[in-house]
């Protein structure tokens, strides 16, 4: 069952003051129905995508050769044999081997949206909401990421991972936090299920939240 929870925030400014309380409704899943259930699907699926599949191994059908008998069927002395390729000889074919593959998990784009949402929700305790960040970099600056951090009452040092999510990437922002190990940067368009997983606290600007809210949201 999909139910709407109504989520109260505040916008932080850089300087670490509320600016406002505004509400926003999301429609998630009912965690009486195991809402993660729902992003472990997503998850899999994402995972799924990244790989190659390319392990592939030929059958005694595909090697190159072995069309001719190695040697008549009796009176040798040896053993059976109807092809030098034969998986029981050196550079035979191979059997019950790895064969390329395309590893798909189907899943529908509303429950993509709802993963998304159900994350999300349940990050929000962990979450600052704030204003544009990208207009404070006119120019790259990791200087003024950690203060800025710092100012929100964020502290990188700990083993604590750091999603910052906007509505468009800026180029000075973005290699502003490239060296910072703690530190991921995402646009809004972007988000994904394993962003917001590995993520322990999330810092969003209000026009990416919208963007949410808008995209994600039906």
């Amino acid at each position: 069952m999909i139910i709407k929870q109504e989520l109260t925030y505040s916008i932080i400014t850089e300087k670490n003051l509320e600016k406002s309380s505004k509400k926003i409704i999301f429609k998630i899943k009912n965690k009486d129905e195991k809402g993660m259930y729902i992003v472990h699907r997503a998850l899999v699926r994402q995972l799924n995508i990244k790989r190659q599949g390319n392990a592939h191994t030929k059958t005694r059908s595909e090697v190159r050769g072995g069309g001719k008998k190695p040697w008549k069927q009796k009176g040798t002395g040896r053993a059976r044999a109807g092809s030098i390729r034969s998986p029981l000889w050196k550079g035979g074919g191979v059997i019950f081997g790895p064969r390329k593959k395309k590893y798909i998990t189907k899943i529908n784009k509303k429950e993509k949206q709802l993963a998304l949402r159900t994350l999300i929700y349940n990050k929000f305790k962990k979450t600052i909401i704030t204003e544009n960040i990208n207009d404070y970099f006119h120019t790259p600056s990791t200087k003024l990421v950690l203060k800025l951090i710092n100012n929100f009452g964020l502290d990188i040092t700990k083993k604590e991972k750091l999603l910052i999510i906007v509505n468009q990437k800026n180029k000075n922002l973005y290699l502003s936090i490239r060296n910072l190990i703690n530190i991921e940067l995402i646009s809004a368009d972007q988000l994904n299920i394993l962003a917001l997983i590995k993520a322990d606290r999330l810092l969003i600007t209000i026009d990416a939240l919208n963007k949410i809210h808008t995209r994600y949201n039906d």
